[in-house]
């Protein structure tokens, strides 16, 4: 194996994150742009439980959890130092990942959630909303004045929660959580890892993160 290779599929959150730190590294890979109906085989050799991020290391090291991608990438390269507070961090990213983020899946998809309305399933995420605001009214990030790896692991599915009614969300009186997220959605990092790749299951891969079509 010549690169790195990066299974990957757009929109995921978990996929997005570990982009991002995979760019800010400056590590290179051979981007495989899926969608998650149609898993291509070499995939599920290495990783069989179908989920991605999936990188494949040019020594032939299979990281198929996110986090462990972005610890990967972060601990070859991180120029600002976005380790700084790890168990912090990780303390954070833990109470996203185990509890948001099935409340967030809930909101989502309410519909397949019938248990409760759409608007009980917000309201049974807020209290972490809530949590991220409190943190950010003392700083401009969430664990200082500097960005560290739990915003940049958190940030994708702030952004999910946001768009599922963004009009709601922006009447939120949560404006230093409005305020950081814009931050990331405006960044040149997240432009630079969410342009809409060809897949490749249809034949196409990429040089990441100059998403340079391979001829």
């Amino acid at each position: 194996m010549t690169e790195h290779i990066l299974y990957s599929f757009r929109r995921c959150p978990y996929a997005i994150r570990a982009r991002m730190a995979l760019a800010y590294s400056g590590i290179t890979m051979e981007l495989r742009e899926l969608i998650l109906k149609d898993k291509p085989a070499e995939m599920l050799k290495h990783s069989p439980k179908g989920t991605v991020p999936v990188v494949i290391t040019q020594s032939g090291q299979v990281i198929d959890e996110s986090l462990d991608v972005m610890l990967w990438a972060l601990n070859q390269n991180d120029p600002n130092n976005w380790l700084n507070n790890l168990d912090d961090s990780l303390k954070l990213i833990e109470a996203n990942d185990q509890h948001f983020k099935p409340l967030l899946d809930k909101y989502k998809y309410a519909d397949r959630h019938p248990e409760c309305t759409e608007e009980q399933h917000r309201e049974n995420s807020l209290s972490f909303i809530k949590r991220l605001e409190a943190l950010l009214q003392q700083n401009n990030y969430l664990l200082g004045d500097k960005i560290r790896l739990a915003d940049v692991a958190l940030f994708p599915f702030i952004r999910q929660y946001a768009f599922v009614n963004k009009k709601w969300f922006d009447q939120l009186p949560h404006k230093n959580l409005q305020r950081w997220l814009q931050h990331f959605l405006n960044s040149d990092l997240f432009s630079q890892i969410m342009p809409k790749f060809k897949l490749y299951n249809a034949g196409f891969r990429y040089h990441f993160p100059i998403n340079q079509l391979i001829e």
